[in-house]
């Protein structure tokens, strides 16, 4: 095997955002794009030469050929072995899995997560660590630092390997193992939850569900666990094909894109009882009863409150954490039941020390990701399987399981609007106006809320004490109802500014209404605090959730 030193210049635009590096396709299509930040990843983390690599990624457009490049620019690296998905697919959670099992130095994931896919989509890519978790901001900005600066990339002149089929091969003294993308992640899973007790909720009363892969990664991993393994009904899976473009979907597990899926719960007599998505690359879920819609952070709260009657999490949990934006509802249930929680910024890498250090056990974002210490990353068919767990052991409905926790707990109301594609210094523009009247609003009445707080929320690792600025801006009102106003750093064209609304009812007599209603006079303030109109001339926000 020949190794060749190719002599590039470097792109400016390759600093990685709270999932990695995100692009539109014809981005990274671009001459040296790809090996700029393959070759920089290596550079950084030289633990991985003579190492274990995992590889693997969703499947989108791009995936195949950018696989390729990868494994020639890691046998030239010096990498010793590279474990990579059949078919090159593996969804992310599956990489933290793999990563942890076999002692992996680390793992390159390719995926854009919940972006639109195809030749016009999104692709991405993103190093995870030995612990199996994302790189953290550290190691992430070193990546950055290089480059910026790159002059060459190492790379072997030669063919490409077939990963169409379990096989061993080499390229030169590097070992490449294409291996079964499921059955590892599958194991872990019937490790963690009774499958028995679940298997029998399916072949003794005929429950019936449907989870909708989004013709996305975790297609093979459903089939596999809930229809192989569980008994689940013969039609349990659907869109269970990975496609290169999604099937010209918009794999976002939410209420906007799972038409297909909500009408199998909603309509006929022989409706499905339960129902979940999940995106991309697998890491995300979303929970849906009869007519019925689990928000994601009312999710994390139930399942804080009633792990301890899953085999796995049985011996009770050492704590929680959730994200900054994400509601307060898990708070309630670990004052209650005595443990920690912990408020992070955004992003899945900011619990890895939380969890590496066994302060939390479970851990949650609103943005419709979930999961625990048992891998390093979010997990959607984890959550699933959480609450087809659980569902089998109450012998309750979702609906039942959630309106019984809100009349032990309280509910808080919550919504997230979306305002997306702005301009990048106008949204900059808006959250430094922000930044600049955070101490004058505190106190000030608005309508029927006084401002208790108002800052821009900063986080001290209480692990290694490294500290992080800037991460969105907090207005706590005296009645515990909050806002944020925070920039998305998922996105590839421009910024998304999310607005996320937040109010705690305790009374259970006002379960019942509609969650806008409940919170249009928050909205109102939001907006008005914000200035929402005069910055982006507009009225109403893009997304809803």
């Amino acid at each position: 095997m020949n190794i060749i030193s190719i002599v590039t210049t470097p792109y400016s635009d390759q600093k990685p955002g709270t999932s990695g590096l995100r692009k539109k396709v014809t981005v990274f299509q671009q001459p040296h794009y790809l090996e700029n930040f393959v070759q920089s990843i290596f550079n950084v983390v030289p633990e991985l030469k003579n190492h274990l690599l995992i590889l693997g990624g969703d499947g989108r457009f791009y995936n195949a050929r950018a696989l390729q490049t990868i494994l020639k620019i890691a046998a030239a690296n010096g990498i010793k072995r590279v474990m990579v998905g059949e078919q090159g697919l593996l969804s992310t959670p599956a990489v933290s899995c793999l990563i942890r099992k076999y002692h992996a130095a680390g793992g390159i994931i390719l995926s854009a997560s919940h972006n639109p896919g195809g030749v016009n989509g999104d692709f991405g890519i993103k190093f995870n660590s030995a612990n199996g978790g994302p790189a953290p901001t550290s190691l992430t900005n070193k990546i950055y630092d290089i480059s910026k600066n790159i002059k060459t990339y190492q790379i072997a002149e030669t063919g490409d390997i077939s990963l169409d089929t379990q096989q061993s091969s080499y390229l030169g003294d590097m070992r490449v193992d294409v291996i079964n993308s499921v059955n590892d992640y599958a194991n872990l899973m019937q490790q963690l939850f009774d499958f028995s007790t679940i298997k029998t909720l399916f072949t003794s009363r005929a429950f019936s569900m449907c989870f909708d892969a989004m013709h996305a990664v975790t297609g093979p991993y459903a089939k596999e666990i809930f229809e192989n393994r569980l008994s689940a009904n013969i039609d349990a899976v659907i869109n269970g094909v990975p496609l290169e473009d999604f099937g010209g979907t918009h794999p976002d597990p939410n209420l906007a894109h799972t038409s297909e899926l909500i009408a199998r719960l909603n309509t006929g007599i022989n409706a499905a009882e339960f129902g979940a998505a999940s995106d991309g690359d697998g890491d995300r879920n979303m929970i849906l009863g009869r007519n019925f819609f689990v928000n994601p952070s009312d999710s994390l709260a139930i399942m804080t409150a009633n792990a301890h009657l899953l085999p796995g999490y049985s011996q009770g949990l050492r704590g929680a954490a959730r994200s900054l934006p994400t509601s307060r509802a898990v708070d309630k249930v670990s004052e209650e039941i005595g443990i920690d929680c912990y408020e992070t910024p955004t992003g899945w890498k900011y619990f890895g020390n939380l969890l590496d250090d066994k302060r939390i056990t479970l851990c949650g974002e609103e943005s419709f990701g979930s999961g625990s210490d048992h891998i390093r990353e979010k997990d959607g068919i984890w959550a699933v399987l959480f609450w087809l767990n659980l569902i089998a052991i109450k012998q309750q409905s979702v609906e039942e399981i959630t309106r019984s926790h809100w009349k032990r707990y309280g509910r808080h109301y919550y919504t997230r609007h979306d305002y997306e594609a702005i301009n990048s210094d106008t949204a900059e523009t808006l959250v430094q106006n922000l930044r600049n009247q955070t101490s004058s609003l505190i106190g000030n009445q608005y309508g029927n809320y006084k401002v208790l707080l108002c800052d821009d929320f900063s986080y001290t690792d209480p692990v290694d004490n490294s500290l992080t600025e800037k991460l969105g801006i907090r207005v706590i009102f005296e009645d515990e109802s909050r806002i944020i106003f925070r920039l998305s750093g998922t996105g590839t064209e421009g910024s998304t500014l999310r607005i996320y609304i937040e109010k705690y009812v305790r009374d259970p007599a006002l379960h019942e209404r509609a969650t806008q209603t409940v919170l249009a006079e928050l909205i109102t303030i939001a907006n008005t605090i914000a200035d929402i109109e005069n910055h982006f001339g507009r009225s109403h926000p893009d997304a809803i959730t």
